[in-house]
């Protein structure tokens, strides 16, 4: 295990910006993960897992603890004729689903859409375009890196306790890979859907420096039509601002802060709430502030 110092998490971000991890670990195996949970409880630090970054926030001060990132040895994709698939939890999202659907498998499409990785969408229960993790997976396997005696292996879906945007996975645990079941079907018509999905995203979603939606939606309703109602598009703080296209995504000036992206957060939080009665719940990770 190499453990390095003082790293910068926010190029591992899609917002770019924030601070430093004190110590940071790329695990290039299982055993490397559990001699990082050693460090952890030797030396009593808090654990931060990095995915694909695609829905994370690092405050500008950075994270005093170790931060992990799975390595290459986390990448790999097992596809079974019969629709079972196994994928490392550092497997992106938009790769796995082209994978599946040029081997002819239907019911992970949808994930083309999502910059994530597995690791990720197991423990967010990740969607889109209505569908979600839940719906496709059969467990995942799980490694704690905050005690010696958590979970290290499998776990099945039912217990995973998935709901929207929810699962029991600790920020302490790491997804090393997880099952899949998907459905036999038709290639072309897989690869027509992903092209459509794509297409719709272009159209409809910005590019640049975000983590996709900010807000979860609240019961019947959409968080970016009422950051819309309320007239907040193109609203700014600092170097963050709301997306002109997308009410519900906040961009990062080149060389912003994170700081401000929060800020910006607390402030369209605050505003909706005093223009609908609504109060808006972040399903972005942020870590590091006061």
């Amino acid at each position: 295990m190499k453990l390095e110092r003082d790293v910068p998490l926010g190029p591992l971000t899609t917002y770019r910006v924030g601070g430093r991890a004190a110590l940071f670990l790329r695990a290039t195996s299982r055993d490397d993960l559990r001699a990082a949970r050693d460090v952890v409880a030797e030396r009593d630090v808090p654990v931060l897992v990095v995915g694909k970054g695609s829905n994370l926030l690092v405050a500008d001060a950075g994270f005093p603890g170790l931060a992990v990132q799975l390595g290459d040895a986390f990448d790999a994709i097992d596809v079974s004729d019969d629709g079972r698939v196994v994928a490392g939890g550092a497997v992106s999202l938009p790769v796995l689903a082209r994978r599946t659907a040029a081997s002819g498998l239907a019911g992970f499409e949808w994930a083309v859409g999502v910059p994530g990785s597995v690791g990720g969408a197991v423990r967010m229960n990740a969607g889109g375009h209505g569908s979600e993790m839940g719906e496709v997976l059969a467990g995942a396997t799980v490694v704690d890196l905050a005690a010696r005696n958590g979970r290290d292996g499998f776990v099945a879906v039912g217990d995973l306790d998935l709901s929207y945007r929810h699962s029991n996975v600790a920020e302490t645990e790491v997804v090393v890979s997880a099952e899949l079941r998907l459905t036999p079907g038709n290639r072309d018509a897989s690869e027509r859907e992903i092209a459509e999905i794509v297409r719709w995203r272009r159209k409809h979603q910005p590019g640049g420096q975000n983590a996709g939606s900010i807000f979860t939606n609240p019961p019947g309703d959409s968080a970016g039509r009422l950051i819309d109602a309320a007239g907040l598009k193109g609203f700014r703080v600092g170097s963050a601002h709301v997306s002109p296209k997308h009410a519900n995504f906040f961009q990062a000036d080149d060389g912003g802060s994170a700081d401000d992206v929060r800020a910006l957060i607390d402030e369209v939080r605050r505003r909706v709430l005093e223009a609908t009665g609504v109060e808006l719940v972040p399903e972005l990770r942020m870590v590091g502030f006061a």
